[in-house]
């Protein structure tokens, strides 16, 4: 017989335990000690009510609560272009009961701050990308121009004469324009706003010349005459506005989108990070999701998390390279 030892049995007890955690965070929903079962689940929002990052979380919270049967709640964490609740998951528990609706600021904010409470690339793993939608290049309705190449043209007939506002600096809609300047060779002054109502107000108002707005809050202004639409910032024409030419049509190469996914703190076990992530994509191939971000005109993607991860690191090395050669910083 072999001789049982106190090293042999701890070591033996250790890993009957901790395989017997992990077929337990796996095993069927109904289990009591199974993930998600008896658990309140947050999506952080790292922005205010209302807005598209915040939509994107509450359909995602309402299917996962469909479809796992628990309590599945939005909490909106704004501040400080995302960080604080990028910050707040990253600080948060390591067992799903945080999911984070990531945004594009996870990629420019490390470039942005010369400082930031998290750690961008290896706090929060991506799980899935949910979804993107282009910005619309819209100049004010008595600008004489009528279409991206004669823009261009003006631009540089009048350096410096033109400016196009933003919802803040560092936003895709931001971002969206120093592309467009740097791509172009134009010169352009940017004109910040704290949020991207009031820079649509002044641009209907004729205040501000130009604005690379996201298509579903510009859309309808566009579509009314009250703007006069150029391009549009995806590589090919979008399927829910195709009226519009992409600006690469006349700028080769030039692409920009803002887009959203789901992501948990590093550390999480794998069957939740598993979990979470099939259950998103399966919620990306539901009939009422794709409705509902249709009518955002927005593309429904449900990404694996090795594409997402993908996607992430590129966007990173773009928007940095940008950043930093313009030298922009967050106020």
């Amino acid at each position: 017989m072999n001789k049982i030892t106190r090293r042999t049995f701890t070591t033996s007890t250790t890993a009957t335990i901790a395989a017997a955690g992990l077929a337990s965070m796996a095993s069927p929903a109904g289990a009591q000690d199974a993930y998600p079962a008896g658990r309140v689940i947050k999506v952080i929002v790292p922005f205010p009510a209302a807005g598209a990052t915040d939509i994107v979380g509450r359909l995602i919270a309402d299917r996962l609560a469909n479809k796992w049967k628990v309590s599945v709640i939005v909490e909106n964490v704004p501040g400080a272009g995302a960080n604080i609740g990028i910050d707040r998951v990253a600080k948060g528990p390591a067992d799903g009961t945080q999911i984070l609706i990531v945004p594009p600021n996870i990629t420019t904010n490390p470039f942005l701050y010369d400082k930031l409470p998290y750690d961008a690339l290896n706090d929060i793993v991506p799980l899935s990308q949910v979804t993107s939608f282009p910005n619309l290049l819209c100049v004010r309705k008595d600008l004489a121009v009528n279409s991206v190449a004669e823009l261009i043209a003006y631009a540089k007939a009048n350096p410096g004469k033109l400016n196009y506002a933003s919802s803040g600096i560092g936003t895709t809609i931001h971002l969206s324009g120093e592309l467009f300047k740097s791509m172009t060779g134009t010169d352009m002054t940017h004109i910040p706003y704290k949020g991207s109502a009031p820079a649509v107000n002044d641009l209907l108002g004729g205040q501000v010349d130009l604005m690379f707005d996201n298509l579903p809050s510009i859309i309808a202004h566009a579509r009314a005459g009250k703007v006069k639409p150029l391009g549009i910032t995806s590589p090919t024409r979008s399927t829910t506005a195709p009226e519009y030419p992409p600006v690469a049509d006349t700028v080769p190469g030039y692409s920009a989108a803002s887009w959203f996914g789901v992501g948990v703190k590093a550390g999480t076990p794998q069957p939740i990070q598993d979990l979470i992530e099939t259950s998103v994509r399966e919620a990306c191939t539901e009939a009422v999701v794709k409705e509902r971000l249709g009518g955002l005109h927005a593309e429904t993607i449900g990404s694996s998390r090795a594409e997402f991860a993908a996607m992430i690191a590129g966007e990173r090395a773009r928007w940095g390279k940008l950043i930093k050669d313009n030298n922009i910083k967050s106020e």
